[in-house]
C-alpha cells in the first residue's frame, strides 16, 4: 500500500505516475517489479488497485485495474493516549492503528514521565504521525488516522463533548467494558493513562464531563497493551468483527 495525492478522478486502465519518497520506497526498498500488484490510497478511503506498468529511475507507473471509495467504519474510534516512557506509547498507537482507529490524540497526563516541551512537541507529533501512517499502510488500510494537537492534564476533559461516548480505562471502575452500553454506530474516544495511572483529579474531571470509567478485568495492563485490548473489545462487542 502506497499513498498518493490524486489530482483528478481515477479511471480504470489509466496510468498513474508515482513519484517522490513513496516511489523511491517502492523501487529501492520494496524492489517492486513490472507486473507486480500494487495498491494506492489517498488516506481517506480511496483504494486503487493496479499493476506496476513500468519503472524509470525512481518513478513508478501503475496501470489501474480497479477503483473503490470505501465507506468509513460505523464506529469511529479515537485513541487518547498518554505519553509514556520508552516506546510504550508508540507501540500503543501502532497497534491501535492496525486495529483501525480513526484518530490519535497525545495526552501529557499528570503522571506521564515523558514530556513534550518546546520543540519536542512538534517532533513528537511528526514522529507519531509517521508511525500511524506506516502502520496503516502495513495493514493495507485505505483510511489513515491523523495525530491531533496534544492536550495536558485535566484539560483532557474538554474533549468529552466532541464524542458520542468517551470511555476511560480505570482498573478501579465498578463497571467492565463488556457491561458498557456501546452503540453500533458512533464516535467513541478511549482514554488510556500512563504507567502510573490516571490521577484522581483527571478521573474526576473526565467523569464530571460525562466520560464513563470502565475496567478490563483483574489484570493490570500496561499502557502499551491496555488500549489495544479495549479497542478489540469494542470492535467485538459492537459487531464490527461479525454479528453479535
Amino acid at each position: 500500500m502506497f499513498t498518493h495525492n490524486f489530482d483528478s478522478p481515477v479511471k480504470v486502465d489509466s496510468v498513474i505516475e508515482l513519484t517522490g519518497p513513496e516511489a523511491k520506497h517502492a523501487v529501492s526498498v520494496r524492489r517492486m517489479r513490472v507486473g507486480e500488484a500494487i495498491q494506492l490510497t489517498d488516506k481517506m478511503g480511496l483504494r486503487v488497485r493496479g499493476l506496476v506498468d513500468s519503472i524509470a529511475g525512481n518513478h513508478l507507473y501503475v496501470r489501474v485495474r480497479s477503483v473503490e471509495q470505501e465507506v468509513p467504519p460505523k464506529i469511529q474510534l479515537t485513541l487518547i493516549q498518554a505519553l509514556a516512557k520508552g516506546d510504550r506509547d508508540e507501540l500503543a498507537i501502532q497497534a491501535a492503528t492496525e486495529l483501525g482507529v480513526s484518530n490519535v490524540i497525545p495526552w501529557e497526563a499528570d503522571r506521564s514521565v515523558s514530556r513534550w516541551i518546546g520543540l519536542k512537541e512538534a517532533k513528537g507529533i511528526e514522529r507519531w504521525q509517521s508511525i500511524v501512517t506506516e502502520a496503516a499502510k502495513q495493514s493495507l488500510s485505505s483510511w489513515h488516522p491523523s495525530v491531533g494537537t496534544p492536550i495536558k492534564g485535566i484539560r483532557v476533559a474538554e474533549l468529552v463533548e466532541k464524542f458520542d461516548l468517551v470511555l476511560v480505562l480505570d482498573p478501579t471502575a465498578a463497571k467492565g467494558i463488556g457491561a458498557a452500553d456501546l452503540p453500533g454506530s458512533a464516535s467513541i474516544a478511549l482514554v488510556v493513562g500512563p504507567e502510573g495511572g490516571i490521577s484522581d483529579s483527571e478521573l474526576e474531571a473526565l467523569q464530571n464531563a460525562g466520560a464513563l470509567r470502565v475496567q478490563l478485568g483483574a489484570p493490570i495492563l500496561r499502557t502499551s497493551t491496555a488500549g489495544v485490548a479495549a479497542i478489540s473489545g469494542i470492535l467485538a462487542l459492537t459487531g464490527q468483527w461479525g454479528s453479535k
